[in-house]
């Protein structure tokens, strides 16, 4: 079955586009959510008219969301799981949490099917997608760590060098065979 889109359809085409699709999902889907029209000798005159109607309004569109993807851009959000030796999770982090997290964060909603991933089942870095729009795509980090350890970051040697040689040290730290020793009494307390 050929038809017309009338909107923008993630993963299928811009507005405007004579596409063909399966029965089914032109008829049960396609159409009557108002994505598309049956192709039709005079719906496909139309088609031209149609693609810039929506290149207008997806011109605004992204105009408006660059701001919210200059913000999804910067977000680093990070996952404290249960990991077993191998790095491989207790369970997963999906979609919905990283979408939880990003309202909980900052106020902004997104929804499931713009978040374009997998389910998370091993420890590390991963950059995921957010379709805003056709055009504009922003990735979001995503750390997942084990639970109680801290991402080490790497401090270039230079700054340790100043930093070592601006803190003075006053007194003499004592070493363990400097100290008392304790009896069995203190010990136990």
């Amino acid at each position: 079955m050929k038809v017309l889109l009338l909107k923008d359809v993630y993963k299928l085409g811009r507005a405007g586009d004579v596409k063909k699709v399966a029965n089914g999902y032109g008829r049960n889907y396609l159409i009557p959510q108002g994505f598309a029209i049956p192709a039709t000798p005079n719906s496909i005159k139309m088609a031209e008219s149609i693609g810039n109607k929506a290149s207008e309004r997806r011109a605004v569109l992204n105009n408006e969301l660059k701001g919210v993807a200059d913000i999804l851009q910067s977000i680093e959000i990070r996952f404290p799981v249960k990991a077993g030796e191998t790095g491989k999770l207790y369970g997963s982090v999906s979609a919905q949490m990283i979408i939880d997290k990003l309202k909980e964060m900052k106020d902004i909603e997104v929804l499931r099917h713009q978040v374009v991933m997998e389910p998370i089942r091993n420890l590390g870095e991963y950059d995921i997608p957010v379709n805003l729009t056709l055009d504009l795509v922003p990735e979001i980090k995503v750390i997942v760590h084990r639970e109680g350890e801290v991402r080490r970051v790497v401090v270039p040697e230079p700054v340790l060098e100043t930093v070592a040689t601006e803190i003075p040290v006053e007194e003499e730290i004592p070493v363990a065979e400097d100290l008392p020793e304790m009896d069995e009494e203190t010990a136990e307390a």
